[in-house]
């Protein structure tokens, strides 16, 4: 009785169980999604997320302990091919750990768990009709690299997405109402003398108006006597 023994054998031995699963953790690091029949899917999906878990904490001993339960001996290259291990490290390739640590990590950074995803085919295996799926790396929800927002595969984020885009494009092209530049104190007392002069000259000028206008009635007066 296999009481209180996680975990499937998946009809293998406890030795070529563990290879299994470090390769195809490796392969799914690699290339972020792999093909396999969903026995494997979901056994390999515990010890991947547990592994991510461990590379968000970004210490020396995560980082051995990666290498502990991997135990990769190959590196990749830019365009994640095998390539042969290099003898001398100045050579040396970009691993899985590096992968795992410098990129994936980081991009789970602020996500509790949850890292993958199943998705099943209608193809079968061929042989003995085994249910095949997709493992694959979920892609997080976050600020893209020209500052936008990724919209999340709801209806309803996307749409709350294109709302939020309409409007910032609405204010943008509406003028505040305070962009104009404030004026300092000094600009203001200037303004405001001014207007000072100006009012002063026009009360000059209508006081002479009216002068002007009683010397003609005075004028006007002594005529027709």
């Amino acid at each position: 009785m296999r009481h209180r023994i996680a975990g499937k054998q998946l009809s293998r031995t406890t030795s070529h169980r563990k290879a299994l699963r470090r390769n195809m953790a490796a392969s799914l690091i690699e290339h972020g999604a792999i093909r396999t029949t969903e026995a494997k899917a979901k056994e390999l999906r515990r010890f991947v997320e547990r592994l991510i878990t461990t590379a968000k904490k970004g210490t020396l001993h995560a980082r051995r302990r990666a290498i502990q339960l991997l135990q990769v001996r190959h590196a990749v290259n830019d365009d994640r091919d095998y390539t042969e291990r290099w003898n001398k490290k100045s050579q040396r390739g970009k691993t899985i750990i590096d992968v795992l640590f410098d990129e994936i990590a980081p991009r789970f950074a602020n996500r509790p768990g949850g890292y993958t995803r199943i998705i099943r085919l209608s193809e079968r295996r061929i042989g003995d009709g085994g249910v095949q799926v997709v493992l694959q790396l979920v892609e997080e929800v976050g600020a893209s690299a020209d500052g936008e927002e990724k919209a999340g595969g709801g209806r309803r984020k996307r749409r709350a997405a294109k709302r939020r885009k309409a409007a910032g494009v609405v204010q943008a092209e509406t003028p505040a109402e305070n962009d104009t530049p404030e004026a300092s104190g000094e600009q203001v007392a200037a303004i405001a003398d001014e207007a000072d002069a100006d009012a002063g000259e026009e009360q000059e000028t209508a006081v002479e108006g009216d002068d002007a206008d009683a010397d003609t009635d005075v004028e006007k007066g002594d005529e027709e006597k």
